[in-house]
């Protein structure tokens, strides 16, 4: 009798267990200067939407920057920060600098919206959570095709007067920034965890 979950997977849990414990953040200053296939894009956009979701809401929203587009970001998100830090007395120029440049480094980067239904009685946390999974299916698929990325929160990420230029809402939020590139280094980064037992508690 065949295996039910041979139909099912070709992939076994050990390689599962290799990718998930291989996925690692790397910055910018790490990637070269070659873009990434579309179609390597499209593939971590089309994972991200098979990432759990409660009521199937499919919270998720990306906007995807690249060539042209990584100008008018980088543009868009150091003149805010300019215009908001001035008034509120916390300008720095190093910070603008680096929202002017990073962007440039990338070969895309996604902004990472969740779209809140205000007539849906989920939990926003809970919408949140989906789409972090998005995210983390995203992380994976580009680790599998050897492609650099790290999720970011900073700069004007939590800012409201940004959700219009990224398609949100007033009841969307922005949860930061996918950065993606290719590795300068073939050398993949050695992770870090503290032991898994000093995380979890067992109720036998």
């Amino acid at each position: 009798m065949e295996n039910k979950k041979d139909k099912l997977m070709n992939i076994t849990p050990g390689q599962v267990s290799e990718l998930i414990r291989g996925r690692r953040s790397l910055y910018p200053a790490m990637y070269s200067d070659k873009t990434i296939a579309r179609e390597i894009i499209e593939e971590i956009l089309e994972n991200a939407n098979w990432a759990p979701t409660h009521k199937m809401t499919e919270p998720w929203r990306f906007m995807v920057f690249t060539g042209e587009g990584l100008k008018k970001l980088a543009h868009f998100q150091s003149e805010l920060y300019r215009e908001l830090s001035l008034k509120e007395g916390t300008y720095e120029e190093k910070q603008y600098h680096k929202l002017k440049e990073k962007p440039l480094m990338c070969s895309h980067i996604i902004a990472i919206g969740m779209h809140r239904d205000p007539q849906q009685r989920i939990p926003e946390m809970e919408e949140i959570a989906a789409t972090a999974c998005a995210v983390q299916n995203m992380y994976l698929t580009a680790v599998a095709h050897g492609i650099g990325c790290y999720w970011g929160t900073g700069g004007i990420t939590y800012r409201k007067e940004a959700k219009p230029f990224f398609n949100l809402g007033e009841h969307d939020k922005l949860l930061g920034f996918f950065h993606l590139g290719v590795p300068v280094n073939e050398e993949w980064p050695r992770g870090r965890r503290q032991p898994v037992s000093e995380k979890v508690a067992w109720v036998e």
